[in-house]
């Protein structure tokens, strides 16, 4: 590769859509050196991640699959990857990587490989876990440089992954995209027909079994009986969606819990709000809870992987049991009746992004890798 050369590095992700994966992806090619580094973007679906993309200029380009192992799209990457003379292959997540390996070693090209979270996790069954765990163990075996997000999901890499070996790069956010005193910020409760005077607490992500919505609309069923001017916006989609909004028709909640499909103005989503929640089972490095911090809210969050390397409990946040309705209740209606808490709380979060996950920093940390990993090849 000459001097002179640009690298090339081609960021593959199974989705287009809104995520913590793909918005570390938007992050990650926003900032990296472009007098080194040029990015290209593969997705395996449309969304509005590639939206994005195309608004900020990153060259992409979807091959559409929804399946793990799609052979039919093998040939496809193989043959973007030499077009666009890709230098080096950065894999988020396992079904990506079933997809994107195979044209990568066809090619001879090095791969670094982010685990944003395990596939594997305890509350599946042991054949299913014990599959997942071998197939990361055969993907983290064969890649040239694995980076986990957290310490402690390289802890558990440690624990069911015999040899396995990473470096920890902890995401990091755009602090001028997420800046609570920002000129540009919008209210949105008007748009929401929210009230002004309500206090809004905020659950934005996928409306899936590892984020766990239906415990929270659990939990505020309890909180609107006490105060009833409190409103649950919950923002973005998944196989949960409809049963969350049968489940908010069923306890009678549809005056109290609002729907929105993912959007992409989420700082404002969060200026808006008063609190954010994260009710996860499971999590890498929630890009989620560090975006509420750094727009200054009170988080709530479970005591998971990830989010305890971010949380001190009543220091910066709150964390509770996952799956605990009542200590997810508490919660709440602390930060509902303790102002001060709340501001104590808000400002504290604020000050831990700044001092800890600038993007920037996250970003030079994984040129740094590419470089790495290009000199041993």
């Amino acid at each position: 590769m000459k001097d002179s050369k640009k690298i090339k590095v081609l960021q593959a992700i199974r989705q287009g859509k809104v995520g913590g994966g793909e918005t570390h992806i938007v992050d990650l090619v926003k900032h990296l050196n472009k007098e080194h580094f040029q990015p290209v973007v593969l997705s395996f679906t449309d969304g509005e991640m590639i939206d994005t993309l195309n608004d900020i200029g990153v060259e992409n380009y979807v091959i559409h699959s929804e399946k793990a192992f799609d052979f039919s799209t093998w040939k496809n990457v193989k043959t973007l990857m030499r077009e666009k003379e890709i230098d080096l292959i950065h894999i988020h997540g396992t079904r990506a990587t079933s997809n994107v390996y195979w044209a990568a070693k066809k090619l001879d090209l090095p791969t670094v490989y982010t685990i944003h979270g395990w596939s594997f996790h305890d509350d599946q069954n042991a054949l299913v876990k014990n599959a997942r765990i071998f197939f990361e163990k055969w993907i983290t075996k064969k890649t040239d440089c694995n980076i986990s997000v957290s310490s402690s999901n390289q802890q558990t890499g440690f624990k069911n992954i015999p040899g396995f070996e990473s470096v920890v790069i902890h995401n990091g956010i755009d602090l001028v995209k997420f800046n609570p005193d920002c000129a540009k910020r919008k209210n949105l409760r008007n748009e929401l027909n929210i009230a002004q005077n309500a206090f809004v607490v905020s659950f934005i992500g996928r409306m899936t079994a590892q984020k766990d919505p239906l415990t929270l609309i659990k939990a505020f069923k309890e909180i609107i009986s006490e105060y009833p001017n409190a409103v649950l916006l919950m923002v973005g989609d998944g196989e949960l969606k409809d049963k969350a909004i049968a489940l908010t028709k069923e306890f009678g909640l549809e005056n109290s819990v609002i729907f929105q499909k993912s959007r992409a103005d989420v700082a404002d989503i969060l200026f808006s709000s008063d609190i954010f929640c994260l009710p996860s089972l499971w999590e890498g490095f929630p890009i989620a809870l560090l975006e509420a911090m750094a727009m200054r809210k009170a988080v709530i969050a479970t005591e998971v992987d990830g989010s305890v390397e971010i949380i001190q409990n009543k220091k910066n946040g709150i964390l509770v049991k996952p799956q605990n309705i009542q200590m997810l209740t508490d919660a709440i209606k602390e930060l509902i009746s303790n102002n001060s808490l709340k501001t104590k709380l808000a400002i504290a979060a604020q000050q831990t992004i700044l001092n800890d996950f600038d993007v920037k920093n996250m970003t030079k940390k994984i040129e740094d890798v590419y470089l790495n990993v290009l000199h041993q090849n």
